[in-house]
């Protein structure tokens, strides 16, 4: 049975980090290109889980680490979850914390 990340403790969600990324390299050399992308976003949201929501700030703008080039201005927090809007999109989105790298 499957256990949510917020269950879990460091240790935990660092040992699920990696089984998945084991996961998406097996699923890359055999060119399951849709089952990398999910391991890859599970691997997101378990990196969420080990960094401080409290370190996002809503107003600032971040970058993208999967879209170099694009920001990401956070509107307001949900979890590990920032919203907000990339590249000044009038479409509100959402991504985990760890997706998100300071301009700095």
């Amino acid at each position: 049975m499957s256990r949510l990340f917020s269950e879990m403790s460091e240790f935990e969600i660092h040992e699920e980090i990696r089984n998945l990324t084991e996961k998406a390299r097996k699923a890359e050399q055999h060119g399951i290109v849709n089952e990398v992308a999910v391991y890859e976003r599970k691997i997101a949201m378990a990196k969420s889980y080990l960094l401080d929501p409290s370190d996002f700030k809503k107003g600032e703008v971040y970058e993208l680490k999967n879209d170099p080039g694009s920001t990401f201005e956070i509107s307001y927090m949900n979890g590990v979850f920032a919203w907000g809007y990339r590249n000044d999109d009038k479409e509100l989105e959402a991504f985990p914390i760890s997706m998100l790298r300071s301009k700095k």
